[in-house]
């Protein structure tokens, strides 16, 4: 086995001769393979240097222009869209306790008034900001409302959230939409996907007791009583477990 040799260190006989002369050898080889190496390397990016130069630019110049889209154009976009949703906001929640006049101010929401734009203008002006999103959700829900149940699934679905409560509802407006349109399969898949999104005490209670009914309506006996002896288990102070008993039997008989 080699063993590590002090500098100036001189061989005792013959065999330990040869051993070194074999190492300084192996040495010599190695730097000579490592300095050809880097030669090479340096060929290279010399010969490339102005294509290397090349795209470090690119690279440079799109982050700088990423950066300036985001300052000059993108966050600029962003508030002025902000803006604007609080005009239509005003109109959606006034409908949500004025029954009377419910439907006349959910159209003012989502096409707006006076020049103010409504929520149909925000989606199509403000693509791509946080506004426009939040304005899919309204509109999808003021549409709910006035019983147009196939826009509100269509802007309904456009929403993206990951926000516990908004995209819970979100995804179970989709179930009621479907629910009132007669198509209680595709309801009840809305209806998981609102339950599977979020478990809170506001809205997961509401949709175990959706889900319960409509799978109970399509006979599908086991997934109602899944859902209603969750509703009953987890959330016993909601108001939808005030009836769960009769629920469940139902459900088992």
């Amino acid at each position: 086995m080699a063993t590590y040799k002090k500098r100036g260190y001189k061989p005792k006989n013959k065999e330990e001769r040869v051993e070194l002369d074999e190492q300084n050898s192996t040495t010599a080889e190695v730097f000579s393979s490592l300095d050809e190496g880097a030669s090479k390397t340096e060929a290279w990016v010399s010969k490339n240097q102005n294509y290397i130069l090349g795209v470090i630019g690119v690279i440079a110049l799109g982050v700088l222009g990423y950066l300036a889209y985001a300052r000059f154009v993108q966050e600029p976009k962003e508030a002025s869209a902000a803006n604007e949703l609080y005009y239509p906001q005003q109109y959606f929640d006034q409908a949500l306790t004025n029954d009377e006049s419910k439907d006349s101010l959910m159209t003012l929401a989502l096409n707006g008034a006076e020049g103010k734009y409504g929520f149909l203008d925000i989606i199509e002006e403000y693509r791509g900001t946080k506004a426009a999103n939040l304005a899919n959700y309204s509109a999808g829900m003021a549409y709910l409302n006035m019983q147009n149940y196939e826009e509100a699934i269509s802007y309904l679905e456009k929403f993206s959230s990951e926000d516990a409560v908004l995209g819970a509802l979100a995804k179970g407006g989709i179930g009621d939409a479907f629910s009132q349109l007669n198509q209680p399969e595709d309801a009840l898949d809305y209806y998981q996907k609102a339950i599977a999104h979020n478990t809170n005490d506001y809205t997961t209670p509401k949709y175990l007791y959706k889900a319960g009914v409509v799978a109970l309506s399509l006979d599908q006996k086991e997934t109602a009583l899944g859902y209603f002896e969750r509703l009953k288990e987890e959330f016993p102070d909601a108001k939808e477990s005030n009836n769960i008993e009769v629920l469940i039997g139902q459900a088992k008989s």
